[in-house]
């Protein structure tokens, strides 16, 4: 039978533009590729968009979705496009619904405790335009630098103060949404508690612009600690034992705000980055800070490091020292990478399992002859194997096993296989195996009440 279109894209475009009042309509080839693609993915596995939509208003955000109902068009909405799970590539013949532009701090309210932005805010701007007033933004992902608030309420993100300050979920108070049928919607507010309703604002953090397009986000911000902040290094034999010597110092009392863990694959990798040679003390290394030292809590952490027999630990106050153990760890990724062709991955364990994974993921190597490099937050069971093969080379089948086997042991042993980098388009075949069937089916449930048409982010979060 022969196929006809009911409408040719010239006119779903012309469409669009009357409907975007304040923002700009992209049609050129440069940023078509430039929005569909992701250094993730292959142009197999993602498709060229129609549209982008550099979005500068509410209004060309709810304009765009009047236009993508009429035309049954599917949104997919970018912040800042850092997705490392193939959450915001353009899907064939998609609007990219890009807040990249929304950039504004509205509102930044110490006696409150609070600041309201717009998405497309940088982390690490807020935290520092916070700083000013005395105050801080807590979470605290790798991506700090160029990752936006938007893309890190989308994606739930997490990072290396989670386990002191929790992840991204912890410091929303409110939001505003833009919903699939145009309805702006509040949820939310700037108090610290709230019990009217149910928890609407929950729902849409990590919903990875699958229910609704976030327009305007109320966070939490706390107060700069006072006393004299403590970071340091100690490395440890292997992964097992500074897995060990993270729960002891977890439950303590020290209360840290980082515990990041790197394996001895990633400080090789780290040293032929930064021409560094921390590989020649040991086979793990662990990089940990305490906000708000005391003479009893830097006691104590020292007690628990000779006792699970650290070696060459370092301590330093000196905060340019900080800044660069802190940046050492943000560039354990790129180190990793360079190169070669690489998977990471993203799992959440019970704390009691953090020690038994690494030994886990070590043997999953050892068996399958492949090079993993395993780091991660350490502090709150989040871990991060990295499964690397040459650049010129097809990924190998034994790559696919070896995510398969540690997934499947992940959720043997109660955890998660995304604790912060969320679903996208990546693991959304999993969501029967994590969730079960009966949350499986409730989760589409709740998808086809808020987006009906199936137009907002399809194939991602859920399949």
């Amino acid at each position: 039978m022969a196929a006809f279109a009911a409408f040719d894209d010239a006119e779903i475009i012309a469409d669009l533009k009357q409907n975007v009042p304040d923002g700009q309509v992209l049609t050129d080839d440069e940023s078509l590729a430039k929005g569909s693609f992701s250094s993730r993915q292959t142009s197999a596995e993602s498709q060229r968009a129609l549209a982008v939509i550099e979005a500068h208003s509410t209004a060309d955000i709810q304009g765009t979705l009047q236009t993508a109902r009429k035309y049954h068009v599917a949104v997919v909405p970018q912040d800042q496009f850092t997705s490392t799970v193939v959450g915001a590539d353009g899907v064939a013949h998609s609007f990219i619904l890009s807040t990249k532009q929304m950039n504004q701090i509205i509102e930044i309210d110490k006696e409150d405790s609070v600041a309201v932005v717009q998405p497309g805010v940088i982390n690490g701007d807020l935290d520092q335009a916070a700083r000013k007033q005395g105050m801080f933004y807590a979470p605290n992902p790798g991506s700090k630098p160029l990752s936006g608030i938007g893309g890190n309420v989308a994606t739930n993100a997490g990072g290396m103060s989670t386990v002191k300050y929790g992840a991204t979920k912890d410091n929303v108070l409110g939001l505003k949404v833009v919903l699939a049928d145009g309805r702006e919607i509040k949820v939310g507010g700037r108090t610290l508690k709230q019990a009217f309703g149910y928890n609407l604002t929950q729902l849409f953090v990590g919903s990875e612009g699958t229910l609704g397009i976030v327009t305007e986000i109320t966070v939490k911000l706390l107060p700069i600690p006072l006393g004299t902040p403590i970071m340091g290094v100690a490395f440890f034999d292997d992964m097992t034992k500074l897995a060990k010597a993270v729960t002891a110092i977890r439950i303590s009392g020290v209360y840290p705000t980082m515990l990041e863990a790197l394996d001895g694959n990633t400080m090789v990798a780290l040293d032929r980055y930064e021409h560094t040679t921390y590989s020649d003390n040991s086979g793990a290394m662990l990089i940990f800070k305490i906000e708000s030292s005391t003479d009893e809590s830097m006691a104590v952490l020292k007690e628990l490091l000779q006792k699970y027999e650290a070696q060459n630990v370092e301590l330093t106050t000196d905060a340019t020292r900080q800044t660069a153990l802190e940046q050492l760890r943000r560039d354990m990724l790129p180190a990793v990478f360079a190169g070669q062709n690489h998977i990471m991955e993203d799992m959440a364990m019970p704390l009691s399992k953090l020690a038994p994974m690494m030994d886990y993921i070590h043997d999953v190597g050892e068996q399958l002859g492949l090079k993993i490099y395993v780091a991660g937050h350490a502090g709150d069971g989040n871990v991060h194997p990295t499964i690397v093969w040459p650049k010129d080379e097809a990924m190998p089948e034994a790559v696919n096993q070896a995510l398969r086997l540690m997934f499947e042991k992940t959720l043997a042993w109660e955890g998660t296989i995304s604790g912060e980098h969320a679903v996208g388009m990546l693991k959304n075949q999993w969501n029967n195996a994590e969730l079960g069937p009966d949350v499986d089916q409730l989760q589409h449930q709740i998808k086809a009440l808020l987006d009906p048409m199936g137009i907002l982010n399809p194939k991602r979060k859920i399949n």
